[in-house]
C-alpha cells in the first residue's frame, strides 16, 4: 500500500489482508515474461469487489522487454486501473532496502514522477 498513513511511506499488503477502504492497490512488477505470467495469474484471482490495481513495470535491464512480455502487459491494460513505467534505475540492483534506494537522486526523482502518475502528492 502506498503510504497508508501519511507518513511517506508504502507498506506491503499480504494476500490474507483485506484492502483497506479508500486505498488504490498497486502491483510492481519486472519486465519479464515470468512477472508478465505472475501478474496475469494474479489478475485471473483479483476478487471484483476490489478496486482495480495500478500496475507499475519495474525494468530488471536497460533494454525493451522480451516481445512476449510487451504483448502480455499490453493485453492486461484493460484490467488494470492504469500502468505507470519506471526507467531502469541500476542502482536497484545493488541495495539491500528501498531506504539505501532512496538516497540515490535517480531513485528519488522516479519516485516522485511515479506518485505524480498514480494520483499521489
Amino acid at each position: 500500500m502506498l503510504d497508508s498513513d501519511g507518513s511517506g511511506v508504502a507498506r506491503l499488503l499480504h494476500s490474507t489482508e483485506p484492502v483497506p477502504y479508500g486505498a488504490q492497490p498497486v502491483l510492481l512488477v519486472e519486465t519479464t515474461v515470468y512477472g508478465a505470467v505472475q501478474v496475469e495469474q494474479m489478475l485471473r484471482a483479483w476478487h471484483a469487489g476490489l478496486p482495480r490495481p495500478w500496475l507499475v513495470l519495474v525494468p530488471d535491464a536497460p533494454v525493451k522487454p522480451a516481445p512476449a512480455a510487451r504483448y502480455r502487459f499490453r493485453a492486461l491494460q484493460a484490467r488494470v486501473a492504469g500502468v505507470a513505467e519506471l526507467p531502469y534505475l541500476p542502482i536497484l540492483r545493488t541495495v539491500e532496502g528501498a531506504d539505501a534506494a532512496m538516497e540515490d537522486k535517480d531513485v528519488k526523482a522516479a519516485a516522485a514522477k511515479l506518485c505524480r502518475r498514480l494520483g499521489g502528492k
